[in-house]
């Protein structure tokens, strides 16, 4: 089996400044909807490549003609809450379940599908985010990072107690295609205050400078491999960011045994 890059949007929109209590810099989730997206959709349409994008479905409903038109070019959208809340935050089960309803309700409405692969919105999960998964039938998550290049199947909750081991969960069958923070592009290019702390400005040839670079190691000592990047549309949309991109494209479509897949193709091919 080649190995498999898969890019992945987290199309947040105003939804993540918002839930993060910044609701001032919404005009950044407007740019990244109406501007953004229509030149990431051309770059995939140019280049030929799928994609994944998880959609709150607090964007689907601001924004329905952008997120109608990753779906009508053919890219899978998939779950990542409605709120974007994190998902400690709701306090019980019933409160996290509203809005795990009200997304998939919104992804079923625009798309005529019900969602299969789930993205958390912020943070980590919560006691019952698990449970959740399993209750509305989900085959895959795309949020932990017990591996790197290597997708694995998602566990229980562990339990971490002052003055005790920390005891992992019980395996599951849902599959986790791994995302660590270093493949986040908002984590290292976006320009401005972003909670909880305050990020820096990177330069993009860097950035993708190490994503070559671990490409390169994955390819040389990975079986089977999967670079999994975690782009958000009002960063990787800007115009400096998109001539990286595509660059990036161009690169990985001439390596031999190494294909883009979305999460779904991905996780269909998983054999544990």
């Amino acid at each position: 089996m080649p190995h498999s890059v898969c890019l992945t949007y987290d199309f947040d929109a105003v939804a993540g400044w918002t839930s993060a209590g910044m609701p001032e810099y919404r005009s950044w989730g407007v740019y990244g909807a109406e501007t953004c997206v229509p030149r990431l959709l051309d770059l995939h349409d140019r280049t030929g490549v799928p994609s994944t994008w998880f959609v709150p479905g607090h964007t689907i409903e601001s924004f329905p003609e952008a997120a109608g038109e990753i779906h009508d070019r053919g890219h899978e959208i998939q779950h990542h809450g409605w709120s974007h809340d994190p998902l400690p935050s709701f306090g019980s089960r019933e409160a996290e379940r509203r809005d795990f309803v009200r997304g998939i309700e919104a992804i079923e409405e625009l798309t005529g599908e019900t969602p299969t692969g789930f993205r958390n919105p912020a943070g980590g999960f919560s006691e019952h985010t698990v449970d959740l998964l399993r209750e509305f039938d989900f085959e895959w998550d795309s949020s932990g990072t017990e591996r790197d290049l290597r997708p694995y199947y998602l566990r229980e909750r562990g339990t971490v107690e002052p003055g005790a081991p920390y005891r992992r969960g019980e395996r599951t069958d849902l599959v986790t295609v791994p995302v660590p923070w270093h493949r986040d592009d908002w984590l290292q290019l976006f320009p401005v205050a972003s909670d909880p702390q305050f990020v820096s400005y990177g330069h993009e040839p860097d950035v993708f400078g190490r994503w070559r670079t671990e490409l390169r190691w994955m390819r040389e000592r990975v079986e089977e491999g999967v670079l999994t990047l975690l782009l958000h549309p009002q960063c990787a949309g800007r115009a400096p960011f998109v001539a990286e991109l595509e660059a990036f494209i161009d690169d990985v479509s001439e390596l031999p045994d190494t294909e883009f897949a979305d999460v779904s193709t991905v996780v269909e091919s998983f054999s544990g």
